[in-house]
C-alpha cells in the first residue's frame, strides 16, 4: 500500500488476534474493542473469516455456551450399585434436551459438543460434564432456550436423585457459563455495508447477506459498524475431521485483490 501510494481518509489497523473459537469465546476481539490501546478509537471494523468473498456477514448471531458438571458420590460398579450416577442424570438431560423442538425462522440450533468424566469402566463416575451451545438470530428465542435448558437440567438431577439411592450423597449439577456471544446487526441499508457490496460487485461477484457468528459480534455490539467478509477460494466441511481448504497461489491472490479492494474503499470513503 506504501509503495503504491494509497492514501486514505481513515487509519488502518490489521490486527491478528486470537481465542474467536470454541472456548475463547471471542476474547481476542473483545480485548481489542474493551481494554486494548485502541479502545475507543475504531469507529468500523472488518473481519475475514470463511471462504467466500460473495457473503457479507452483517448479523451478529448470538450464542450461549455452558459447561454443566454433574456429581455425585462415585463408587464401585458392583458393590456400591444402586447409587445415583452422574452419568445416567447426564444421559437423561441430553435426551430430554434432544426433543427440544426450535423455531426455523428466527433460526434457533443447539448442540451437545463435548461429553466426558469417570475414572474406569467398573466405576460409578463422581463427576461427568458435558459441552453445551446454543444459538439464534432472536435474542428472545436465545432466552427461552436457555430458560428450558436450565429447567431441563433440574429436572433430570431431580429425576436421578428420586430414582436411585442418595445414601453417599445426592446427585447435584454445577453450571458454568463458558461462552456468551451477543447478537446484533450492521444495517444493509448503512454506507459501510453498501461500500463493501460495490467493491464486491466490481469484481463480478453478486454479493449476498447472512448472519453469523464471528468477531463482528463483539463491536456491533457495542454501537461499531462491522462486517465480515471470505477470505476467497475453496474449501468445504468446516469443523469436521475432513475441513479441507484448497490453498492453490493463483486464486490466494485473486482473493486478496478482492479483500484489499473492499478495504481501501471502506478507508478511503470514511
Amino acid at each position: 500500500m506504501n509503495a503504491a501510494k494509497f492514501e486514505t481518509a481513515s487509519d488502518i489497523l490489521f490486527v491478528g488476534n486470537v481465542g474467536e473459537e470454541g472456548e475463547g469465546d471471542l476474547r481476542g476481539v473483545k480485548y481489542l474493542i474493551e481494554q486494548g490501546r485502541y479502545k475507543d478509537q475504531i469507529r468500523l471494523f472488518l473481519a475475514i473469516d470463511g471462504l467466500g468473498q460473495d457473503r457479507i456477514v452483517n448479523g451478529g448471531l448470538g450464542s450461549r455456551r455452558y459447561r454443566v458438571t454433574f456429581k455425585g458420590p462415585g463408587g464401585h460398579s458392583y458393590n456400591a450399585f444402586g447409587l445415583v450416577s452422574p452419568s445416567f442424570a447426564m444421559a437423561d438431560a441430553i435426551q430430554k434436551f434432544a426433543r427440544v423442538e426450535v423455531p426455523k425462522a428466527p433460526k434457533t440450533t443447539f448442540n451437545v459438543g463435548v461429553v466426558a468424566g469417570g475414572t474406569s469402566v467398573n466405576s460409578i463416575p463422581y463427576e461427568t460434564y458435558m459441552d453445551v451451545d446454543m444459538r439464534s438470530e432472536s435474542r428472545g428465542e436465545l432466552d427461552k432456550l436457555t430458560k428450558t435448558f436450565m429447567r431441563l437440567i433440574s429436572e433430570a438431577v431431580d429425576g436421578e436423585n428420586k430414582t436411585r439411592s442418595t445414601a453417599q450423597g445426592k446427585l447435584a449439577a454445577d453450571i458454568k457459563l463458558i461462552g456468551d456471544r451477543p447478537s446484533g446487526e450492521t444495517s444493509v441499508e448503512s454506507p459501510f455495508t453498501q461500500t463493501v457490496s460495490a467493491a464486491v460487485r466490481a469484481f463480478g461477484l453478486k454479493p449476498s447477506y447472512a448472519t453469523a457468528s464471528t468477531d463482528s459480534n463483539i463491536p456491533i455490539s457495542h454501537g461499531i459498524p462491522a462486517l465480515t467478509i471470505g477470505r476467497g477460494g475453496k474449501g468445504g466441511r468446516v469443523h469436521s475431521l475432513d475441513e479441507w481448504v484448497d490453498v492453490e497461489k493463483k486464486s490466494s491472490v485473486e482473493a486478496a485483490q478482492v479483500a484489499l479492494a473492499i478495504l481501501l474503499s471502506v478507508a478511503r470513503g470514511h
